[in-house]
């Protein structure tokens, strides 16, 4: 059986999210890339809450910088938020263009991972 994209994806995101997991001084950073947007969101999986969000709907310029901002705004929130480290999960997404662009300007912008 062929297996779509989608379904690939979802077993790399599986795979990653038994291995990562969020705390309250630690929490996740999810991101999430649809053909037009890039999403992120710093999870405490503990509490089961969202601490951050940030995405690139108000951004212009290249998707890549899109991205970029999107990074440097989840790291501006996450420090309002009082956090400092974090745990990165692509989201099944290869580590490559605007997933590690927006984790490159969040490192940037002072978030630790």
């Amino acid at each position: 059986m062929i297996k779509s994209k989608k379904d690939s994806r979802q077993k790399v995101r599986y795979a990653i999210r038994k291995k990562v997991s969020g705390t309250a001084d630690r929490p996740r950073l999810a991101v999430f890339r649809s053909n037009k947007e890039i999403y992120a969101q710093l999870i405490d999986d503990l509490a089961g809450t969202t601490l951050a969000s940030a995405s690139s709907a108000d951004a212009k310029g290249t998707k890549t910088e899109q991205a970029a901002a999107t990074g440097k705004l989840i790291a501006a929130t996450a420090k309002k938020a009082g956090v400092e480290a974090v745990v990165f999960d692509r989201g099944g997404f290869l580590y490559h263009g605007r997933v590690k662009a927006l984790a490159d300007s969040a490192r940037e912008a002072g978030l630790k991972f």
